[in-house]
């Protein structure tokens, strides 16, 4: 590069100008090179490992035991995953979680594990004690904020929940529509609110605690004695079934549900609207690679493939809630970040370690 002198500043300004344009595109240069190769070194990272692969293609086979909805989520996400990995073929069965931990624990009794993988919470936790778990760092997982995934390795989130209340909009007007949680103490819902009687953070445990939390154990457990008495129905039933009841007008006010249900029934013309009701409650869906399981490295590479962009694209297309939160979603005020809203989140260890307690609340107050 030429280096400009004292005396060519100060008698040659357009050489000066020239030089210093000069300058400055050979810097942007510079800096845009920089650029890409940075851009080429995260390509090839994000390039799934061809050792993996190959130890994957030849177990050909991966078993996924799932609490997601098959055709919603299961089928596009291995259609997709089979067609970039020819020759590995996907195996899923979906149960709850408590069916799916019982289903292992029994297997690997029997010493005839089946399954590789598994997600949901409450199969994690009922896991854990069994040491059936197995320690996997997800490559992928590298970029997932710390409360989507274990630092030992143990579960990382390939999706998540927000928990809230909706109002069928038929039966209530919007002005009236409770906004916050001492809203539903108006003596005009009593008897008309309805949850599910599925004993997990994603139901009454889950209220109970994002209660204490907002207000202490003190006030927290008067607020929720008080609430007891509006005498919420109990539906033997999941979420999503409770807010069909609210749809169809059973009742006007579905506590417990999942955000993204009411915004696809919506869309679809049903009378129902989400509460931005604060804090709303986030809990993570875990997915883990099982001990002793029989395709490992298909196992590790399904995890990598669910977890990439491609994966996460997937989920969020098909109206699952990414657990990657760089990933854009079809109504972004879905997500606290862009929707504006508080949440609570409840990660899978201090499910395990408090649900009894909250479920001992639930016992005492609302049975």
């Amino acid at each position: 590069m030429t280096r400009i002198m004292p005396d060519a500043i100060r008698h040659d300004r357009p050489a000066v100008a020239a030089a210093t344009s000069g300058a400055r595109a050979i810097r942007a240069a510079s800096r845009l090179c920089l650029a890409l190769l940075a851009l080429a070194g995260t390509a090839k990272a994000a390039e799934m490992d061809p050792k993996l692969v190959e130890a994957a293609q030849k177990e050909g086979t991966v078993v996924w035991y799932s609490g997601m909805i098959v055709n919603q989520i299961l089928r596009p996400m291995v259609e997709a995953f089979e067609k970039k990995y020819p020759g590995i073929k996907v195996q899923y069965s979906r149960a709850s979680g408590n069916d799916n931990a019982l289903k292992i624990i029994n297997e690997a009794r029997a010493r005839r594990p089946l399954a590789d993988m598994v997600d949901g919470s409450t199969a994690f936790n009922a896991l854990l004690d069994t040491g059936l778990i197995a320690e996997y760092r997800a490559v992928e997982s590298a970029r997932y904020p710390a409360d989507r995934k274990d630092p030992k390795g143990l579960w990382v989130s390939p999706n998540v929940y927000y928990y809230t209340a909706a109002y069928n909009t038929d039966l209530v007007k919007a002005a009236e529509a409770p906004q916050t949680y001492d809203d539903l103490l108006d003596p005009k819902w009593k008897g008309k609110i309805a949850w599910t009687y599925d004993l997990t953070v994603g139901g009454p445990p889950g209220f109970i605690h994002n209660i204490l939390t907002i207000k202490g154990q003190e006030k927290g457990m008067a607020y929720l004695r008080e609430f007891a008495k509006q005498q919420p129905a109990v539906i033997p039933a999941a979420q999503r079934v409770v807010l069909d009841k609210a749809i169809a007008g059973e009742y006007p006010i579905a506590l417990m549900t999942l955000s993204y249900h009411s915004t696809i029934s919506a869309a679809k013309g049903a009378p129902i609207q989400w509460l931005k009701m604060p804090p709303m409650i986030m809990s993570v869906n875990t997915l883990s690679i099982l001990k002793g399981a029989p395709h490992p490295n298909a196992a590790r590479l399904l995890t990598e493939f669910t977890l990439s962009r491609e994966g996460q694209e997937i989920m969020a297309a098909n109206d699952y809630m990414p657990a990657d939160p760089e990933v854009p979603i079809k109504d972004p005020g879905l997500q606290p970040e862009h929707g504006k809203f508080t949440i609570t989140v409840v990660p899978p260890e201090q499910q395990k370690a408090e649900l009894p307690k909250w479920i001992a609340i639930y016992n005492e107050l609302f049975k």
